[in-house]
């Protein structure tokens, strides 16, 4: 919904931006896929995921203040988050069995994929080399904010309930329980903080077709510094990353 409503406002205020703009001011769109994951966990749910594959594209706009240097903002749509597969915790016991106690875990051997989809606006400054009359390398760094669209863990397997990371059995009355199926889709948005703020950096390759028309290369990564999770007592810390590498087109609306 959020991501309809910017491309909406985006669209409503272009014409007025496009007419008042001089030759230095370049629009365009970029997109590719990314790398992301969730790094820096600090207790048995938030530590462990690996990298995921997810979608990043977006707007772009580019101010030149000089032949070299500009100023570059986006409207990203950026997937995050990461997977965990193996042995990890549970938080809620079985059906059946009393609650667990606050920091206490049972453990199953199965996957859980974090899927978190972000609107993100980077602000960067960008600096470019000219190579020959058409080909330029640059490198860019600087802020992002971003928006929390969604977010859901998705697990999938069936394990049995173990009552450490060593897979003992969990047992009633001495019998050890059946492989449970851990098949589910949990929406956690609610867990999470809606706002996102981190840094951004990278370097690519352009090629000026002509004096209105560009298409270009991009890599870069991406760092989040704010704590993704609410409370950060019972499901730990952790920050959004990833790499990105996009291609793009960018028009120069000059007249």
């Amino acid at each position: 919904m959020r991501t309809i409503l910017c491309v909406t406002m985006f669209a409503a205020i272009a014409p007025g931006i496009l007419a008042a703009a001089p030759r230095d001011f370049w629009i365009g769109v970029r997109g590719g896929p990314s790398i992301p994951q969730l790094s820096d966990g600090n207790n048995e749910v938030s530590r462990g995921y690996e990298s995921r594959l997810a979608p990043n594209f977006g707007l772009v706009g580019e101010y030149f203040v000089t032949d070299h240097f500009s100023l570059v903002s986006e409207i990203d749509y950026s997937g995050q988050g990461g997977i965990r597969r193996g042995i990890q915790p549970i938080t809620q016991s079985p059906e059946g069995m009393p609650p667990l106690l606050p920091g206490q875990y049972l453990y199953g051997d199965f996957k859980s994929e974090s899927i978190l989809d972000y609107l993100e606006v980077p602000v960067m400054a960008k600096y470019e080399w000219e190579v020959g009359s058409h080909w330029r390398y640059f490198a860019e760094a600087g802020p992002y904010i971003g928006f929390l669209l969604d977010a859901k863990q998705k697990t999938s397997g069936s394990s049995q309930i173990y009552v450490d990371q060593n897979k003992t059995p969990l047992s009633v009355e001495g019998q050890a329980m059946p492989p449970v199926s851990f098949d589910a889709e949990t929406d956690v948005k609610g867990d999470l903080q809606k706002v996102n703020i981190g840094i951004t950096a990278g370097m690519g390759l352009e090629y000026l077709i002509n004096a209105f028309h560009e298409i270009f290369l991009d890599l870069r990564g991406e760092y989040g510094l704010t704590d993704v999770q609410k409370d950060t007592e019972a499901n730990g810390k952790s920050h959004t990353g990833n790499a990105v590498f996009s291609l793009g087109y960018k028009f120069n609306f000059g007249g």
